[in-house]
């Protein structure tokens, strides 16, 4: 075995100076970058195991070829903030994009950073994307003093058709149209990721074999609300065989209360308004269905390369945004610093990479300098991440930082390989043997057995974050003179929001009259 990990580690070595001899002397020398990323998607895949029931040969195909992360984490639980910080290797803390909004190139001081994708572009590459891969369209019209982000933009994928009227009930925060799923007659040829692995297809048929390398993005929506899909996938998830989610009753008894206001009204429903509705079982099943269909989509794309001339010279990454809640911890969406919310799929595939799993902590924004690491490229000296190149070679090779999940400033999930650690912005805290108790049901903060553990992980605390951004709106949460407010508006824990969940006022007890806990 220690042989094998020394040959594995060498031909790594061998390929990463193969490389940048490359990059020294000629560019066509250099592997393509095809980077596939992913809306929402938590570890309900096969790679994973975070559902029994699953069904993603595309991905299960990629992550036997390749090293898949079991233990990746996003830096955000929410697009904006996840996305510009992969696309930056910049973290929450450090540009202060917390929210939807601001875009990041809106700021006047981030106009230019150098993304990920334009590092390539400057080192010669040919730069290719469609879908979701900025947060929403972003990206596709820069600002002035900005360079572009792209060369080439394809179609913009989304949702794609929509039934006239949601097929859910009135949904709370403003029945979003967004916010809906379940199954109704079309094809999918009229969804947007259906369009978009099409748009892919083409693009690498279409690509000249001239030499010049390319960095190809391709960003699928689902299983992102409308998780609305046809027949085929639908019934691959059979009612009366569904195995849902594994919940606990009052799990947040033993949370921080401080916990709800990183999520204190949101369009995506709690658990009550589910078990009310009776809308819990459909809900699993169409997240299910979303994810078998956007995996075959991603099939589609790997079988595009595959029958290239391009499959040999190609490094893959997939990725997600972030995860999703389903019932866990009596909500649904994202906006958490618990595993079902940060925990991702990070897979790499290509020339050079032998297949393994690691156990090691892994940030989203390490795949900036990862890649630039695989094709050669000295990765930017300003940025957070740091290259997983040590951990393709050896999986076993140990991480020097934990991975740091931020939602709002002060808010932070701090993952190891055995715990989560968690502070609140109130300077609460909360800490799981995830090892010991994988669905985070106990906290264990004030058990003196686990005081080091705590600690150990307290040293990576981010104590002085970046305040949020100008203009930051959606999702924000921020303390000001009089109390607590989440997108703009005073936290009233006397009056919290219709089916905010399942605590009560006196979980509040220590929320003094400024409207949050002192």
């Amino acid at each position: 075995m220690l042989f094998s990990r020394f040959c594995l580690a060498a031909a790594m070595l061998a390929l990463h100076v193969t490389f940048v001899h490359s990059a020294e002397t000629e560019t066509a020398s250099r592997p393509n970058v095809l980077m596939i990323c992913i809306d929402d998607l938590n570890d309900w895949v096969e790679p994973l195991g975070g559902h029994p029931q699953a069904k993603t040969p595309a991905m299960k195909r990629l992550a036997e070829r390749g090293v898949n992360f079991r233990n990746a984490h996003c830096q955000s639980p929410l697009c904006n903030p996840s996305r510009t910080s992969l696309m930056t290797s910049r973290r929450p803390s450090s540009t202060g994009i917390y929210g939807l909004k601001p875009w990041f190139r809106d700021l006047p001081e981030l106009q230019k950073v150098v993304s990920l994708p334009q590092h390539f572009s400057n080192a010669g590459y040919r730069t290719l994307t469609a879908g979701k891969v900025y947060h929403n369209s972003l990206g596709r019209k820069p600002p002035a003093g900005a360079e572009p982000e792209f060369d080439e933009w394809g179609p913009r994928g989304g949702p794609g058709i929509m039934p006239k009227e949601k097929l859910v009930p009135e949904t709370p925060a403003g029945n979003l149209r967004l916010v809906d799923w379940g199954v109704f007659p079309h094809e999918d040829n009229q969804k947007g990721d259906y369009i978009v692995a099409s748009w892919a297809e083409q693009a690498i048929a279409d690509l000249p074999d001239d030499g010049k390398p390319f960095f190809l993005s391709v960003g699928f929506f689902l299983p992102h609300v409308p998780c609305i899909v046809t027949q085929k996938w639908w019934d691959m998830y059979p009612d009366e065989s569904l195995v849902m989610p594994v919940m606990k009753p009052n799990d947040r008894d033993d949370c921080s209360p401080f916990s709800w206001f990183l999520h204190w009204n949101l369009p995506e429903p709690r658990l009550t308004w589910l078990e009310h509705h009776q809308q819990h079982r459909s809900l699993v099943r169409s997240y299910l269905a979303s994810i078998s269909f956007v995996d075959a989509q991603v099939g589609r794309v790997l079988d595009a390369l595959e029958s290239s001339p391009f499959k040999d010279n190609t490094i893959i990454v997939l990725w997600s945004d972030h995860g999703w809640h389903l019932g866990e911890k009596e909500m649904t969406g994202k906006n958490t610093l618990w595993e079902p919310s940060t925990r991702v799929p990070l897979i790499f595939a290509g020339p050079g990479i032998q297949p393994g799993t690691c156990d090691e902590p892994a940030e989203l924004l390490d795949v900036y300098p990862t890649l630039a690491d695989l094709a050669g490229l000295n990765a930017p000296a300003d940025i957070d991440g740091i290259s997983l190149t040590p951990q393709i070679a050896d999986v076993t090779t140990p991480r020097s930082r934990p991975a740091i999940t931020e939602h709002n400033p002060g808010n932070m999930g701090i993952r190891d390989r055995r715990f989560r650690f968690i502070r609140y912005a109130d300077g609460s805290e909360e800490l799981y043997d995830v090892e010991r108790d994988p669905n985070e049901f106990n906290n264990v903060i004030a058990d003196p057995q686990y005081t080091e553990a705590a600690e150990r992980l307290r040293k990576f605390v981010i104590a002085d974050p970046e305040p949020l951004a100008p203009d930051s709106a959606a999702r924000v949460l921020d303390k000001r003179s009089d109390g607590w407010y989440w997108e703009g508006k005073r936290i009233d824990t006397e009056n919290p929001p219709m089916y905010s969940g399942q605590f009560s006022k006196g979980q509040f007890s220590k929320a003094g009259a400024a409207g949050g806990p002192q």
